[in-house]
Parts: structure tokens; sequence; C-alpha cells
């Protein structure tokens, strides 16, 4: 017997595949971005809410999934490599208070969670990109996969937050005791130089969905 608990896991291993939320999925399937969200999941009068064939057809098709995959997903995806999941926040939500320690670990509460294969940092969380500006790397619903205890050379990929809160993803080009050199990932937003003492935290970026 199929249950209303099974369907969702699977979507959610869906989006996990991907790479993706459950919100990046949907939209990356062309429907309204909270079609997946826990919240839609049950009724305000507390009843089940299944989702529709419609919208699991077309999140198939957007990540190039067969239905015989996804069934694979429903019973469990034994075959698959074992999974763990780890805080998810959205890139906009980064920049407010509460959700980081001063070294940048993941703090406080309104996380929510995405499951990633094989995650061995008990540190590491994730962040949701919205918006272009960090496109080709990134695009608009991908999920990168953030380490604030991996060590960082030049050349990495990073997540920058400053004390006035601003969250960014660049490239690092060089870092000394004065200043922070960033390369951009996006050729039409410019190198970013920042003083040492204006910023918060720098986390090293460990995977992100392509």
């Amino acid at each position: 017997m199929l249950t209303h608990a099974q369907v969702w896991s699977a979507i959610d291993r869906l989006a996990a595949r991907a790479g993706l939320s459950a919100s990046g999925l949907a939209r990356r399937a062309g429907l309204d971005p909270t079609t997946f969200n826990k919240s839609k999941r049950v009724t305000a009068a507390g009843r089940a809410r299944w989702p529709s064939t419609e919208s699991i057809s077309k999140a198939l098709a957007a990540t190039g999934t067969g239905i015989e995959t996804f069934v694979g997903l429903i019973q469990g995806d034994k075959a698959g490599a074992p999974t763990r999941s780890v805080p998810l926040l959205g890139f906009a939500e980064a920049g407010a208070g509460g959700y980081f320690d001063d070294g940048g670990f993941p703090a406080g509460t309104g996380w929510d969670e995405i499951a990633f294969p094989a995650v061995d940092d008990t540190h590491a969380y994730a962040l949701e990109v919205s918006g272009q500006s960090m496109e080709p790397a990134y695009r608009d619903g991908d999920v990168i996969l953030v380490s604030p205890a991996a060590p960082i050379r030049r050349g990495d990929r990073v997540v920058v937050k400053t004390r006035d809160g601003e969250v960014m993803a660049k490239e690092l080009k060089r870092s000394t005791a004065k200043v922070i050199e960033l390369k951009s990932l996006n050729a039409q937003h410019p190198d970013r130089t920042l003083a040492t003492e204006d910023v918060l935290w720098v986390a090293r970026i460990l995977w992100a969905s392509q």
C-alpha cells in the first residue's frame, strides 16, 4: 500500500538527487515554488494532501528521472548511497541574524533540512541559491554545500558574510592580514576587495548541484 509519507519522501529524495531543495525542484519543474513545501503536505484541517500526478510528472521530466527510478525512491532506494540531513537555508535568509555563530557555524532555529549523500562533515550546511547573480556557476534554485570548518586555499569557491549582513558566493583570489580579494562568479558583477575587519566569516563550498 502506498502511503502519503512515502510519496512525499520520494519527492524529497528526488530533489536531493538533483542537488535541489523541494522549492528548487518545483521551480525547475515550472511549478509554484511552494508546490512541494512541507506546509503544502497537510491541509489547514490537518488532512493529508497528496501531490498531483501532473506535478510529479513535471518534476520527473525536469530532472530527467524515469518512473522506475521514482518508484525506487518511494520504496526507499535501498540500493542507493546512504544520506544524511544537513541544515538548509536560503541566501536571502542567511544575511539575517540568528542563523550562524561568530565562526560561521549553523546555529539557532528556523533551518529547514535537505538530504545529501555521504556528507561526513558534521558542521556542513546547505544554502539555496536565489536569483541570477551567480550564474553561470550557480542557478536559481541550485543548492550548495558549505563547510565552515574546511581549510580554504586560493582558487576555492567560498561563501562570505560581512559584518553588514551581506552574504555572497565568490572565488577566493587572495587573503592577507588586511584584505580579502574575491573574484566574481558572474562576469557582469565586479570582483570585490574587503577589509578583513569587515568580514564576519568565510566558509568553503564543498559541492554544488550542476
